[in-house]
């Protein structure tokens, strides 16, 4: 496994490092600071952490994804200057897909590297806090925001990220309405129940990036990266999902249809499992060959697209 994953993390890095060097002769420029090989190096350390889920069996990302999928995120990483040591970005399983995700320091980096940006914060507004804004030239502005370090424990009315230019601070508010009906499109939202907070300030801070972004003079490379990693987190009904577990569900309908007729005792604790009859185990049967043979289906399918899908829409022959 350690020798696969070593002529892995090469052959794509080869392949990166060679496209990269095509974008800064189009005019992709990269932070002074940023060493993109270093990066690379820590992506794959990282990856080689990161699981798929439970249908899956919770194998390897490097196992689970495809090439194509795996060398796509390390590319936008590097486009937009991101490192995972430094915990401006993570990867996510979808399927047999990695797709890369940037934090809310990852967001922040990105944006100071647009043409006239010095800054950017987010707060939270919790119940309790004095909170105003007025539209003075038709632009949003801060009047004020003040608050106390209890009501932190109070529930969550809204947030609000600030943009500061050379010449300008741009506003950008959603309430709490606004960020539940956000984040009800994520493709994910266990990281939301746990830490609210933060990420509300990640996501209206993603909006003012969404707003700012698309009104830059900055390369479109950069700003298409930027795009394609916001774009990537919520669902998109046009794009393949994750296959769903076919044998469990399709097994759980069966016996709840079977079943759903037969008379329920709810002081009765049956301590032996009930028999299944000749007709519910035929019905199992078949489901569990239709489950093996979508499998089978599936597989192939990811097979003949993982090279032709290797750096799609990103100008690299795969052949290369």
């Amino acid at each position: 496994m350690a020798n696969s994953i070593a002529v892995l993390q090469k052959d794509i890095t080869d392949q990166i490092s060679g496209k990269l060097s095509e974008l800064e002769q189009s005019g992709l420029q990269l932070p002074s600071n940023y060493n993109a090989q270093n990066a690379l190096k820590s992506a794959f350390f990282k990856l080689q952490t990161v699981k798929a889920g439970k249908n899956q069996g919770y194998k390897p990302a490097l196992e689970v994804c495809s090439k194509a999928s795996i060398a796509n995120s390390l590319l936008d990483m590097v486009t937009q200057g991101l490192s995972p040591a430094k915990t401006q970005c993570y990867f996510v399983v979808y399927g047999n897909e990695l797709q890369l995700q940037r934090s809310y320091f990852g967001t922040q980096a990105v944006l100071k590297r647009l043409t006239g940006v010095e800054d950017i914060w987010a707060n939270v507004i919790f119940e309790g806090d004095d909170f105003d804004y007025e539209i003075k030239d038709g632009r949003e502005r801060l009047v004020k925001h003040d608050t106390h370090f209890t009501n932190r424990d109070n529930p969550i009315q809204g947030v609000y990220a600030v943009v500061k230019t050379e010449d300008d601070e741009i506003l950008t508010v959603m309430t709490k309405k606004e960020i539940d009906a956000s984040w009800s499109q994520a493709k994910t939202n266990g990281v939301q129940d746990k830490f609210p907070a933060e990420m509300a300030k990640r996501t209206v801070i993603n909006r003012a990036a969404k707003n700012f972004i698309n009104t830059s003079d900055d390369s479109d490379l950069l700003v298409d990266s930027i795009n394609r990693t916001t774009e990537a987190e919520y669902e998109n009904d046009t794009k393949r999902k994750e296959a769903e577990p076919v044998q469990e569900e399709t097994t759980a309908s069966l016996l709840e249809e079977l079943n759903q007729d037969e008379p329920k005792d709810s002081e009765q604790i049956q301590e032996d499992e009930p028999e299944i009859s000749q007709e519910a185990q035929e019905l199992l049967n078949k489901a569990e060959k239709q489950a093996k043979r979508k499998e089978a289906e599936q597989i192939e399918v990811a097979k003949d697209d993982e090279q032709g899908e290797l750096f799609k829409g990103r100008t690299i022959d795969p052949n290369e």
